[in-house]
């Protein structure tokens, strides 16, 4: 009790309203970070993942781990020309394919200062400057530049007249040429066709040119190649030689002679030159080549067998008749 008689008891004294403000923002304060730390400890829920790519064939992986990037479009390009190649050549364009692009190239070297202006041809007899130019594929359009000339020497040794060439260039635009052609040496007469042919029996061209009339003609397969040796061996016998239209190559084993008279020789295989030695030294004596006969055989080795004319054979026989001795009356 006080002084008054009255009971004492405790009394609370208010708060001042800062401090409950305080507390207000404090008490806000820990419960956000409470808050925080709580949400910091819950597990996360797992991440959307991207189902995984289909499985691809392994050729299509090695294409795309191997293959550089931009292949498809040289592939492309390839398969491309690939096609125009095969419409060139399976449409038959494919020459003038070659000759258009060979042509523009010697186009741009002959603009270059590379023009072929002079061309020298030393050995030629009987082929003309035109034609071993042609022969070797020079032309207007060529150019010293871009011409191989290994490719033309290939080409003038194809053809039959030449038997070897040289080619030179000189450069800007100077071209030389020598040939070494063959010669002709006779007529060769196969399957009734006639050619000139050479000394070694490469047939040079057809028979057209009368030029040609005077060589001698041989006949029969292997004749050609077996011309010269004959030849030879004949000219060493100035009887018969002259008298020599055509020398036939009988089953590729020996030799026979039509003379301008048509008269028939039958040369043996072997010992051709003493049957020749003979034949001359007949002739020489008898007239033989001059007389009424057809054929003469020489292949026997001793002896000669002349084969008669139809007029003469007549004539001998009536001739033999006369000398027959008549028979009297009474002999048996």
């Amino acid at each position: 009790m006080d002084g008054g008689g009255r009971l004492a008891r405790s009394v609370r004294l208010p708060r001042p309203q800062t401090d409950l403000k305080a507390a207000a923002l404090g008490a806000a304060i820990l419960a956000r970070a409470w808050l925080a730390g709580l949400m910091r400890r819950r597990p996360r829920a797992p991440a959307a993942r991207r189902p995984p790519p289909p499985s691809h064939h392994p050729l299509l992986v090695f294409i795309e781990r191997r293959v550089p990037r931009r292949a498809g479009i040289f592939a492309t390009l390839a398969i491309l020309c690939g096609s125009a190649a095969f419409g060139v050549v399976k449409g038959g364009h494919l020459e003038e394919v070659t000759t258009g692009l060979s042509d523009a190239r010697n186009a741009m070297a002959n603009a270059a200062g590379f023009r072929i202006t002079g061309v020298a041809i030393n050995g030629r007899k009987q082929l003309s400057q035109d034609e071993v130019l042609a022969i070797g594929g020079v032309n207007g359009r060529s150019s010293l530049l871009f011409l191989d000339a290994a490719t033309v020497r290939a080409k003038l040794m194809a053809n039959p007249w030449i038997a070897d060439a040289t080619v030179l260039k000189f450069y800007p635009g100077t071209l030389q040429i020598d040939v070494t052609e063959r010669s002709p040496f006779a007529l060769w007469q196969q399957d009734g066709k006639v050619s000139v042919i050479a000394e070694d029996g490469a047939v040079l061209e057809p028979y057209v040119a009368k030029k040609f009339a005077t060589l001698p003609l041989v006949v029969g397969k292997g004749a050609e190649t077996r011309a010269r040796d004959f030849l030879a061996l004949l000219d060493r016998y100035p009887r018969i030689r002259p008298l020599v239209r055509a020398a036939v190559f009988v089953g590729e084993r020996r030799w026979n002679l039509r003379l301008h008279n048509g008269l028939d020789i039958r040369l043996p295989e072997r010992d051709v030159g003493i049957a020749l030695a003979t034949l001359s030294k007949f002739d020489k004596e008898d007239k033989l080549f001059t007389r009424d006969i057809v054929a003469v055989d020489a292949r026997l080795p001793d002896r000669l067998v002349v084969r008669l004319s139809e007029d003469a054979a007549k004539a001998r026989d009536e001739m033999l008749k006369d000398k027959k001795p008549k028979r009297k009356a009474g002999d048996a």
